[in-house]
C-alpha cells in the first residue's frame, strides 16, 4: 500500500482536528454542567513549562496548514495565534481545515520528492524531501499536540476516551462475527 501526501493530510489529519473540535464542544458542555470558567480549561496545562491548551491546538493547526501548503509548493499563510476561547479554538480548526481542502491532489504531484526548507526557531532550518518531512516532522508534531490537547482536557477531568479522540474511524469498527 502506497501513501501520498494529500492522502495522509486529508484522511488522515484533517480528521484527527475534527475530532478534536468535537472533543472541544464537549469541553464546552462539561465548563457549563460544572461551572468551570472554560478560560480555565482554555489555558490549563499538563506542566508548568508546557504550552496550555490554547496554544497545543494552534500548534497543531499550524503543523497541519503549513504541511499542506509546504507540500503543494506554496508559502503557508500566517494566521495570527490570539485565540483564548473554546469558540475561538474551534473557529481556528475550521480555518485550518477550509485552507488545507483549498489544495486540490494535484497541488501534491511530487511532494514526496519535493526539497523543504522549514525553519525552526533561532537559526535553525529543517531541511529534507517532502516523504522525510511529512513522516518524520509533520505526522509526530501535528499528532504530538492533538494529543497534548486531549491529555490536557482528561487531565482536567473531561469525560473523553478513545472514541472521542478517534471519533472518525467510528466505520470501521464492528463487533466480531
Amino acid at each position: 500500500m502506497s501513501l501520498s501526501a494529500h492522502s495522509v493530510i486529508t484522511e488522515s489529519m484533517i480528521p484527527m482536528l475534527q475530532s478534536l473540535s468535537a472533543i472541544l464542544d464537549k469541553t464546552a458542555q462539561y465548563a457549563e454542567a460544572k461551572k468551570i470558567d472554560p478560560a480555565v480549561l482554555a489555558s490549563a496545562r499538563l506542566a508548568p513549562d508546557m504550552f496550555p491548551l490554547t496554544r497545543q491546538v494552534q500548534i497543531a493547526c499550524d503543523t497541519l496548514k503549513n504541511a499542506a501548503a509546504l507540500l503543494a509548493g506554496q508559502q503557508p499563510k500566517r494566521f495570527d495565534d490570539n485565540e483564548k476561547t473554546l469558540d475561538e479554538l474551534k473557529t481556528r480548526i475550521a480555518k485550518c481545515i477550509e485552507y488545507v481542502q483549498s489544495f486540490k491532489a494535484e497541488a501534491y504531484k511530487g511532494a514526496e520528492s519535493r526539497r523543504l526548507t522549514v525553519p525552526l526557531i533561532d537559526k535553525l532550518v529543517f531541511e529534507a524531501d517532502g516523504a522525510t518531512y511529512v513522516k518524520d516532522w509533520a505526522i509526530p508534531h501535528f499528532y504530538f499536540h492533538v494529543v497534548t490537547a486531549y491529555d490536557i482536557l482528561r487531565h482536567n477531568g473531561l469525560e473523553v476516551g478513545k472514541r472521542d479522540y478517534l471519533a472518525h474511524i467510528g466505520e470501521y469498527i464492528r463487533e466480531r462475527g
